[in-house]
């Protein structure tokens, strides 16, 4: 994304002697000594914005305007339910000044890296954050006059964070608009019957996304594409998809504008934590949340991969981090944490029929297709042990909750698409000896690629088209509470299951 010239000098250089310009906001601001506004001022980062300035005062009628319509605004932000300033009629020229300033600081803080650090939430979150100098942002922005441009050009642009916004405030009105009334309860509807409550039913589907609009919005039977619809709703709510419309059901319906637009803010303040650059040409994304791997090249189609992901107690991790190098016939040195808790007891002849050994005191499974690490491995320069890595376990790609590992990432047709990234990469002759040589055996890549791991339940596609995934590691809690936002209805959870491999 690129930002006004302006922007950048003003974001980055703080601007002296700017109480000696002309017509700008700055010198319209009241009269307030600096006893005053030292004496009032309380907020540690209020109180290093004005001793920067010698204590003096920074705030226009036009300036205090510009912020509170920009406040009023923020809805598109998914910023609604959050307080940044409050109404105080009754309050000194110096408290006016410091209350300015600190919302306005809070908000742009909230623009450009979100209401939460995320490294607060995560035992490993190792994504960059933006960091902006906000200080001296802010005071150049109201020295020019551009205090709305400044604060317009701090949240992020992109398509996706675009799509998010529209969709966020259309279900927030949805909200609004539906009240208390909603799709009232009665007897369960089965496919075939009629029912007067079908329109309402058919509007709702398709306000959330699952069915297209109507023709006729005053037919009353529940028509097999209803039907179809209704249990694409159930399944997606993790309850058991009869397709019947039962009172639970109704009720998810009723407050499935309220879901969605919780689970709409949350995903604008993830995106709000990442950086404002354009993401490299040739990457590997994978999206822990739907447990999706996409393989991005210039000038090519998105391919796209299943994979299996962490289960809850082991969730992958976000990184932000490079694939390094393809190892063939993988060993793998069994995690000390895995070796205590889930084979603390293993015998000599359940790791015989592993072809398990004990090396050095630490139990390693030696290379072959039954290996947890299949016959490939890719390597990650990482100091959390993730990686991406073939497995023996096919099936699981077949399911659609695919949170079981360990915290890596299991790749679908892993050998095809480590052939592939060597084929792109010029090395498709050394992958090949390294197959074949039975051994672990490692190939280095001519350049590292870009590899990123994203928890993304809520998220737009190149089209614009937003698709809400279950929340299986129930990370959504902690970030919908400072939005203003109360428990979510109960999602279901990736659950639990016994699985030794990484």
């Amino acid at each position: 994304m690129k930002y006004p010239s302006w922007l950048i000098f003003l974001t980055l250089v703080p601007l002296a002697g700017c109480h000696s310009q002309q017509g700008n906001s700055i010198d319209n601001a009241p009269t307030v000594s600096a006893e005053a506004l030292q004496g009032v001022a309380r907020d540690p980062g209020v109180r290093a914005f004005y001793a920067a300035e010698a204590w003096q005062p920074v705030w226009s009628k036009d300036a205090e305007k510009a912020l509170g319509d920009a406040l009023a605004g923020r809805a598109a932000q998914g910023l609604d339910r959050v307080v940044f300033l409050t109404d105080d009629v009754k309050q000194s020229p110096e408290m006016r000044e410091t209350r300015l300033t600190k919302a306005a600081l809070a908000y742009a803080s909230a623009l450009s890296k979100g209401v939460l650090d995320p490294k607060t939430l995560h035992k490993t979150y190792a994504v960059p954050r933006p960091d902006p100098n906000l200080a001296a942002g802010l005071l150049g922005a109201l020295q020019h006059g551009k205090l709305a441009d400044w604060l317009t050009s701090l949240a992020p642009h992109d398509a996706e964070y675009q799509a998010l916004s529209v969709v966020y405030r259309q279900m927030r009105q949805a909200t609004n608009d539906q009240g208390s009334a909603g799709i009232p309860a009665g007897r369960a509807i089965h496919p075939g019957q009629t029912d007067p409550r079908i329109p309402r039913i058919a509007a709702a589907l398709d306000l959330i996304g699952y069915l297209e609009p109507v023709s006729d919005k005053r037919a009353k039977r529940y028509t097999p594409a209803l039907a179809e619809a209704v249990r694409r709703f159930q399944k997606d709510g993790g309850d058991k998809a009869t397709g019947i419309l039962t009172n639970d059901t109704i009720a998810a319906l009723n407050t499935a504008p309220g879901d969605r637009a919780r689970a709409t803010a949350v995903a604008l303040e993830r995106r709000r934590w990442e950086l404002r650059t354009a993401p490299p040409t040739t990457r590997i994304d994978v999206n822990i949340a739907p447990a999706m791997l996409s393989y991005v090249r210039p000038g090519r189609p998105v391919e796209q991969r299943r994979v299996v992901v962490g289960q809850p107690g082991w969730e992958t991790p976000p990184l932000d981090t490079t694939l390094f190098r393809l190892v063939a016939n993988p060993t793998w040195n069994v995690p000390k944490s895995i070796e205590d808790k889930e084979m603390s007891n293993v015998s000599a002849g359940y790791l015989s029929k592993h072809n398990m050994v004990r090396k050095d005191g630490r139990i390693v499974q030696l290379s072959g297709p039954d290996n947890s690490l299949g016959l490939v491995k890719f390597d990650l320069d990482d100091p959390y042990a993730i990686y991406l890595h073939d497995t023996p376990a096919k099936s699981w790609f077949a399911t659609d909750t695919r949170a079981r590992s360990h915290g890596c990432v299991r790749v679908q047709d892993a050998l095809g698409f480590a052939q592939e990234i060597a084929g792109d990469e010029g090395v498709t002759s050394d992958w090949q000896k390294a197959q074949a040589s039975g051994n672990e055996s490692f190939v280095k890549l001519p350049r590292p690629i870009a590899v990123r791991l994203f928890y993304h339940p809520t998220w737009a596609d190149g089209a614009g088209k937003v698709h809400f995934e279950q929340d299986i590691y129930g990370w959504n809690e902690a970030i919908a509470a400072p939005l203003g936002f109360g428990p979510g209805r109960a999602r279901r959870l990736a659950p639990a299951v016994n699985d030794i491999g990484p």
